[in-house]
């Protein structure tokens, strides 16, 4: 890791925190109780990303498990719900999703050793967000309020969901491919850390911007 990751990946933690405090100071205003939950994930993701980075100086655990299997799992299921059972009013999709997503896990244990792709779960479960947030942005543009695009939180978050997820699908799905060619993996990894910033940044201007009965 070169001096600018190393930068930008130790900011990225404290734009996750500002964006859970922003969330904070706008909590009260949502009219709408699901927008707070928003504010509980953001809160418990800029808690778990600072135990990921200094928990180990408190009690030993296993961190590549921690993230794997609560932490990534809790950003799908979140985010299936927020789109698919909210946003776009399909429950029975967010359940279907939720369903497959979970499932997945028993890949690790069918394709141990066998596998071309880094992280099955990972990539299926990119790959179904991928697809509510061309739902969502179908959603948007035939909206006959799309020239008030600007104050829709939906719009913010699908941009930085757009940029983070989906835009390094390719990177974490063929990450053992990459890794090889250090030039590519170096400009990739900080097109990661970037994108997560972006993403935090237009969760935060979603609270600020967008319209708080939405």
């Amino acid at each position: 890791m070169n001096d600018f990751q190393r930068f930008i990946q130790e900011s990225l933690i404290w734009v996750e925190g500002l964006a859970a405090l922003i969330s904070l100071l706008y909590f009260n205003k949502s009219k709408e109780r699901y927008w707070k939950y928003f504010s509980f994930y953001l809160i418990i993701m800029f808690l778990s990303e600072v135990f990921g980075k200094w928990g180990d100086q408190l009690m030993d655990y296993n961190k590549p498990k921690f993230f794997n299997y609560f932490v990534i799992p809790l950003e799908f299921l979140f985010f299936f719900w927020l789109y698919a059972a909210k946003s776009l009013k399909r429950p029975k999709l967010f359940y279907i999703l939720s369903t497959i997503y979970i499932l997945s896990f028993s890949s690790e244990y069918f394709f141990a050793g066998r596998k071309i792709i880094f992280s099955f779960n990972y990539t299926l479960g990119c790959l179904m967000l991928m697809i509510l947030v061309i739902m969502e942005y179908y959603k948007q543009v035939n909206s006959s309020d799309i020239l008030n695009f600007h104050k829709n939180k939906m719009f913010y978050i699908n941009l930085g969901i757009t940029l983070f997820y989906i835009g390094t699908l390719p990177f974490w799905t063929f990450y053992k491919f990459i890794i090889e060619y250090r030039d590519v993996y170096d400009i990739y990894y900080s097109y990661f850390l970037i994108s997560g910033i972006i993403m935090y940044l237009l969760f935060s201007i979603s609270f600020i911007w967008g319209r708080q009965s939405s």
